[in-house]
């Protein structure tokens, strides 16, 4: 069974945030999950459905798969690089910000 992936590095998306939209696609059928992420009023909707369409591309012209027949077999987000900043505070204080990016897969393969 041929499988064809799609990565997304350094997304400035929280992964705890973009998994919420993953869970909702994982094991579906490729048309389905476009018209999910299309009408889910998330932040990170429209990187993974741009994801998506970029995985479907490569099952396609590299695998040579059909693609009516893809489902989304795989699909997570880990966690990248951090970056640190500091926030002025009272009395002279600073906290910590951390804003946290994501490496995302989507694995397609044929049903």
């Amino acid at each position: 069974m041929q499988q064809a992936t799609a990565h997304a590095r350094h997304v400035r998306l929280a992964p705890r945030k973009v998994q919420l939209v993953l869970d909702l696609i994982r094991g579906k059928q490729v048309g389905d999950a476009i018209a999910i992420l299309r009408h889910t009023p998330k932040s990170s909707s429209p990187v993974v459905e741009k994801l998506l369409n970029s995985a479907i591309a490569n099952a396609e012209n590299n695998f040579s798969l059909d693609p009516n027949k893809l489902v989304i077999s795989q699909a997570f987000a880990n966690q990248g690089p951090t970056l640190k900043r500091f926030r002025p505070r009272a009395q002279g204080r600073a906290s910590s910000i951390h804003k946290r990016t994501s490496h995302i897969t989507i694995v397609v393969s044929e049903k």
